[in-house]
């Protein structure tokens, strides 16, 4: 069994924002697997389960907000039975440039209080992971930029990743060797 976590915060407020990367890509896995999400007050989390590629696929969205999805990581994996090698996290990055993507098998937490909660969770910080460029504006407090919105033309820049990782999810649900997929997947910036 696997799970795909994708980060973000539960809300219309936050929709389309960079802090909801993860979300995003959810929601564009949940088109193509034609997948339902329903909430999971126990999980505290959307919840849609698939088999996909002969393996069932758990697929998550915390309701914890980004910083705490920790908790919900962990209780998810518990009632799944989820081991922490099965586990793939999607979230944003603002030390990449919009649209590029790095996937990983282990890495720090680069700042993000989500992956911090997760890493402190998990007591780990090897897992996999696929950090999504939203780049930087350093002429606005962090804060606002994580939480504003993606303009129109950064959707249109973003769409090539989400296909990439739709693809990195694919690989993945199908076994392949982690390290195959990094050497497919990771972009140059």
């Amino acid at each position: 069994m696997k799970l795909i976590l994708g980060l973000g915060n539960i809300g219309e407020k936050y929709e389309l924002t960079r802090h909801n990367v993860g979300f995003i890509v959810l929601d564009e896995l949940a088109n193509l697997y034609a997948l339902d999400f329903k909430y999971d007050k126990d999980l505290e989390a959307l919840i849609a389960t698939k088999k996909i590629n002969n393996e069932k696929v758990v697929f998550a969205k915390p309701t914890t907000y980004v910083n705490l999805s920790g908790n919900a990581l962990s209780k998810i994996m518990k009632y799944y039975k989820i081991a922490k090698e099965d586990i793939l996290v999607i979230y944003d990055d603002i030390n990449l440039d919009l649209g590029r993507i790095r996937v990983r098998e282990t890495n720090g937490h680069g700042g993000h209080n989500g992956i911090k909660d997760i890493i402190r969770h998990l007591s780990a910080q090897d897992f996999k992971r696929i950090r999504v460029g939203v780049g930087l504006d350093k002429s606005m407090p962090l804060d606002h930029y994580v939480l504003g919105k993606f303009s129109k033309n950064e959707i249109e820049i973003l769409k090539p990743a989400v296909i990439d990782i739709m693809g990195a999810v694919d690989l993945f649900t199908k076994n392949i060797y982690f390290k195959d997929i990094m050497t497919k997947y990771n972009t140059q910036t």
